[in-house]
């Protein structure tokens, strides 16, 4: 299923779709084949309770229509407001990530979603060098046409947010748009909005965020942007989960240098020693990106082409068993699946679709899955 550049959801269909993305185990991948398969999310919603029940769940929380009519009053009480993947302020680039938010909170200007964009994102303890640095690449990158994405984290976020407010800047929560986290940073998220620029999030109004969110945001942050620069990691951190990301993505990753005795720099080093582009002016970032940032965005769509569902049956236990057994606790791609089962790719994915919504899969990066 797909929309037309600039078509809009109806209020009904707005509605019915934060529905979906807020009813139990419908990720954005879960969403998209609900869409593909039933063609709207109102059809979907009533479908919900029986895929359910075939994937081995009994219950399914699905959530209600006070409860989403609730949450698009709480966005409205914010000044923000739900922009849908198909519509024309929806964020370009991260129409072509894999499994794009259905939904997104949005609060401030769209404007700069139409700019190519790069991330900056590194450590929340960050040295003074690296904040100044930060600050620097931020407002040249900036200076050049691009609008510079981060976490709205302290340290090196705070900095590149800061340093690019007059040229455009976005910032991805982990929580609702109404919890900011931290609070030290609620000042600059207005500043934020109050310059143009924009506060997004794919979680609910009233979400506190957790530990196991800001990887998710930090899909978010790789998936908006052409490139994305690290500035001060650590060997684990939050920081080398985005630069994985980005570049599972294909985006161009970028790492500024730092002193071996340093902790901070260690992942930043580590990622140079992998071939991450060596930056250390903005210029470095603005030399590798030019080749890329004048590609025309994608056509604004919805959704993949979904496989022809009309063409296969409906799968039956033989064929979800024949599934399962395929499956383990190790990613396997979908392709590989269908291959081994020689299952139709319909039923296949109405299968994965059925044990998604009960709690048993998991879906990973490069269209793979596996048991939970």
């Amino acid at each position: 299923m797909s929309k037309p550049a600039g078509q809009r959801l109806s209020d009904r269909q707005r509605l019915n779709w934060l529905r979906l993305i807020r009813s139990e185990n419908v990720g954005p991948s879960g969403f998209r084949d609900l869409i593909n398969r039933y063609g709207s999310a109102e059809a979907a919603l009533d479908a919900l309770p029986e895929l359910a029940a075939r994937g081995g769940r009994r219950e399914l929380r699905i959530c209600t229509p006070a409860e989403a009519e609730a949450e698009l009053a709480a966005a409205q009480a914010e000044g923000a407001r739900f922009v849908a993947l198909g519509e024309q302020d929806y964020p370009a680039l991260m129409r072509r990530m894999p499994g794009p938010p259905p939904l997104l909170a949005v609060a401030g200007g769209t404007d700069v979603f139409a700019m190519p964009a790069v991330s900056i994102v590194g450590a929340r303890n960050a040295s003074l060098s690296g904040i100044r640095f930060a600050g620097a690449l931020a407002a040249g990158i900036g200076r050049a046409g691009y609008a510079i994405v981060s976490g709205l984290a302290r340290g090196i976020d705070a900095a590149a947010h800061g340093s690019s407010l007059e040229t455009g800047t976005v910032a991805v929560f982990a929580g609702g748009l109404d919890r900011p986290y931290p609070p030290e940073n609620i000042a600059l998220s207005r500043r934020i909005v109050e310059s143009g620029g924009a506060l997004i999030s794919e979680m609910p109004f009233g979400w506190e965020p957790r530990a196991r969110d800001f990887p998710r945001r930090n899909r978010l942050i790789a998936g908006m942007s052409i490139g994305l620069v690290v500035v001060e990691a650590a060997k684990r951190s939050g920081s080398l989960i985005s630069a994985r990301l980005a570049g599972e993505m294909g985006r161009l990753v970028f790492a500024a240098p730092g002193s071996p005795l340093d902790p901070r720099a260690a992942g930043t080093n580590a990622l140079l020693k992998d071939g991450a582009i060596l930056v250390t002016e903005a210029g470095d970032v603005l030399d590798a990106l030019a080749p890329l940032s004048g590609l025309p965005p994608r056509a604004a769509e919805s959704f993949d082409e979904p496989p022809d569902y009309a063409a296969a049956p409906e799968p039956g236990d033989t064929d979800r068993a024949r599934v399962v057994e395929a499956l383990g606790p190790s990613p396997v791609a979908v392709d590989e699946i269908i291959a081994h089962t020689g299952l139709h790719p319909a039923q296949v994915f109405m299968i994965l679709l059925e044990l998604e919504l009960a709690g048993r899969l998991e879906r990973h990066s490069g269209d793979a899955v596996s048991l939970l």
